[in-house]
C-alpha cells in the first residue's frame, strides 16, 4: 500500500477503508510517511469530508497508536467528563469531587490550557504542592481509595493525536468536525472509563459559534463512543459569557472551592448539577433528571463534594489552599451606563491571557496568579463609574492592553436585556438513533 494512493483516493471523494486509515496512522507515527504527505491527507479529508464510519475508523486507529489505560482494577462505576473548552470553565474542579461523593469513580486525565481556554492541570498546579503526574499504579490505588484522581495526560497516550494536532494547527485543518471528534474521542476512549459525558461549548467564547455546529459535533462524538461500546452523552452549554465570575488559574480554583462550600455563582452551580445529574442517570443511579438533580443538589449544598475535594488535595500532595497572591491589581470602572447586552467571551479570555493566565504555545510559562474578576452577566445593569472588573497579575506592564481588550468585549444597551440561557441541548443515542432534546 502506498500513501500516494490513499491520498489520491480521498482527494477524489471516495470512502477509505479501515485498512487504509490504519496504514496512514501507523506509517505517520513511525515516521515512514512525511509531514507533506500527512498534510495532503488531512486537507483531502477536510475538503472531501469523512463519513460516520470513516470517522470511527480514524478514531479507533488513533486510539490504537499508543497506550490505553486499564481501569479494570477499579472497584466501581467509572465515569469521565470532557469539555471542549471555554473561559472560566472550572467544572472539572467542581464536578469530579461531587461525583466521587455520590459513589461514582472519576479517574480523570486532563490537559493544559492553550490560547484563551484554561486547562484543568494548570489550575490544579496553582495549589501549593499539588502533584499532577502519578504513576499508573498510584493513579489506580488513589482512585480506589477515594474515588477520585485528577492527573495530566500520559505522554504515550494516543501519540497519533499529538502529531496530527500539531500538523493540523499549521495547515488550517483544525476546524473540521470529524477531525475534532476523532481527536477528542480517541483520548477519552484511551482513558478507559465506562461512561463518557461531553460538555460541548457553543458561543462567542467557544470553538463552535452556533448551536447547529455544536449539535453536529456532539452527534459525531456520541456516535463514536457508542460504537466503541461506551455509554456516551453530550450536553450543549453556552459560552456566550464566562462561566462564573473568575477567569484564570488560582482564581478559578478559589471559585470552585467557594461553590463546593455552596457560596459560588449560580451558573457554575447549575452546570455542575446538570452534568452530575446526567452522569447519575447514565450510571443507573437515578431514573430521571428531577431525582438526579435533587440528589446532586443536596450533596453539593451539604458540603460532601468539598470534603472529597480536600481528600483529593491531600492525596496528591497539596500542602494548603493558601494560594500565592498576585503582585499587582488594577480596578476597571464602567465607562458608561446600560444593560449588558453581550460579551465577546473569547476577547475576555484573551484579556486574561495578556495578564499571563494563558499561553500562546504549549511550552510558554504562565502566571498562575493572573486573572480577572468580572461579577456581571448578560442582562445585568451597570452604572457609569461602577466597579466593572478587577485585573490581577504578577507581571507589571500588562494591564493597559488587558483592560483595553476587556472593555472592547462588552456591549451595553440602554434597554432592558433578557438573561442568558446556559444549557442549550442534550444529545444521546437511543436504539441506535441519534436524539436531540432542546433544553427548555
Amino acid at each position: 500500500m502506498r500513501m500516494y494512493d490513499v491520498i489520491y483516493k480521498k482527494r477524489k471523494g471516495e470512502k477509505l477503508t479501515e485498512e487504509e486509515i490504519a496504514f496512514f496512522i501507523s506509517s505517520y507515527v513511525s515516521g515512514d510517511t512525511p509531514d507533506y504527505q500527512a498534510s495532503a491527507f488531512l486537507m483531502a479529508c477536510f475538503l472531501q469530508d469523512l463519513d460516520e464510519e470513516e470517522t470511527y475508523f480514524l478514531t479507533r486507529q488513533m486510539l490504537n497508536s499508543g497506550h490505553k489505560m486499564d481501569l479494570s482494577a477499579l472497584e466501581g462505576i467509572k465515569v469521565d467528563k470532557h469539555s471542549t473548552g471555554g473561559v472560566g470553565d472550572k467544572t472539572s474542579l467542581t464536578l469530579a469531587p461531587l461525583i466521587a461523593s455520590l459513589g461514582l469513580i472519576m479517574a480523570k486525565m486532563s490537559g493544559r490550557g492553550l490560547g484563551h481556554t484554561g486547562g484543568t492541570i494548570d489550575k490544579l498546579e496553582s495549589i501549593p504542592g499539588f502533584v499532577t503526574e502519578l504513576r499508573e499504579e498510584d493513579f489506580i490505588q488513589q482512585s480506589n481509595d477515594i474515588g477520585l484522581a485528577l492527573i495530566s495526560q500520559t505522554k504515550n497516550l494516543v501519540p497519533a493525536d499529538k502529531l496530527l494536532y500539531a500538523l493540523r494547527d499549521v495547515t488550517a485543518t483544525v476546524d473540521h468536525p470529524a477531525l475534532i471528534a476523532s481527536s477528542i474521542m480517541s483520548k477519552k476512549l484511551a482513558a478507559g472509563t465506562d461512561y463518557i459525558l461531553l460538555d460541548v461549548k457553543v458561543g462567542s467564547g467557544a470553538f463552535l459559534k452556533n448551536i447547529d455546529e455544536a449539535i453536529h459535533l456532539a452527534k459525531i462524538m456520541v456516535s463514536i463512543g457508542e460504537r466503541a461500546g461506551k455509554k456516551t452523552r453530550a450536553i450543549i452549554s453556552s459560552m456566550d459569557q464566562p462561566l462564573g465570575y473568575k477567569i484564570g488559574n488560582s482564581i478559578e480554583v478559589e471559585e470552585a472551592i467557594e461553590l463546593l462550600q455552596d457560596k459560588g455563582p449560580q451558573d457554575l452551580k447549575e452546570l455542575t448539577l446538570v452534568l452530575s445529574s446526567q452522569l447519575l442517570i447514565m450510571a443507573g443511579k437515578c431514573k430521571n433528571m428531577d431525582k438526579a438533580y435533587e440528589v446532586s443538589r443536596k450533596h453539593l449544598e451539604s458540603g460532601y463534594g468539598y470534603d472529597k475535594f480536600l481528600e483529593l488535595v491531600k492525596a496528591q500532595g497539596g500542602k494548603s489552599l493558601n494560594f500565592v497572591q498576585p503582585l499587582f491589581e488594577r480596578k476597571v470602572y464602567a465607562p458608561s451606563s446600560g444593560y449588558i447586552e453581550s460579551f465577546d467571551t473569547q476577547a475576555i479570555g484573551e484579556s486574561a491571557s495578556i495578564l499571563g493566565a494563558g499561553r500562546k504555545t504549549k511550552d510558554e510559562a504562565i502566571d498562575l496568579t493572573a486573572g480577572i474578576y468580572l461579577p456581571f452577566k448578560i442582562g445585568d445593569y451597570i452604572k457609569k463609574g461602577d466597579l466593572l472588573a478587577k485585573l490581577y497579575s504578577s507581571r507589571k506592564n500588562v494591564f493597559t492592553d488587558s483592560e483595553a481588550k476587556l472593555l472592547s468585549s462588552i456591549v451595553l444597551n440602554q434597554n432592558k436585556v433578557k438573561s442568558h440561557k446556559l444549557i442549550r441541548a442534550l444529545v444521546y443515542e437511543e436504539s441506535g438513533q441519534s436524539k436531540v432534546e432542546m433544553w427548555s
